[in-house]
């Protein structure tokens, strides 16, 4: 069994619970971060963005009203200022996230996260 995968889990999104029953089909048992009630730190969300290989704006779900409410469309944002909107609204946070030894993937679809799992198919 994979030791050390964490998933960054809302259990209302369909895609998330989906993903977490892909993780669990395949006997992983998780770490199960409900980042709406635990928001990832400043210093998380720059790692889980590295570990990602993508900008700010690529994990932000742009279509949420509080992107919008919060005039995170504005081109002149920063790197910094992004991450702590996000860390302030997790809700605007793509999900679901898997990181699996040391490697994330988003989990839209499901089964983009299998890339990361060692001896997935």
């Amino acid at each position: 069994m994979l030791k050390n995968v964490t998933i960054f889990h809302n259990p209302r999104c369909s895609k998330s619970r989906q993903t977490l029953q892909l993780l669990q089909d395949r006997g992983i048992r998780p770490t199960i971060i409900e980042y709406l009630r635990d928001p990832p730190s400043v210093g998380e969300l720059a790692d889980l963005l590295n570990q990602l290989d993508l900008s700010p704006r690529e994990v932000m779900r742009r279509k949420e009203a509080t992107y919008k409410d919060l005039g995170l469309d504005a081109t002149d944002l920063d790197d910094a200022q992004l991450i702590e909107a996000i860390h302030r609204h997790p809700i605007l946070l793509e999900r679901p996230i898997v990181i699996s030894d040391g490697k994330a993937a988003i989990g839209r679809p499901p089964e983009n996260v299998l890339a990361i799992l060692p001896n997935a198919s």
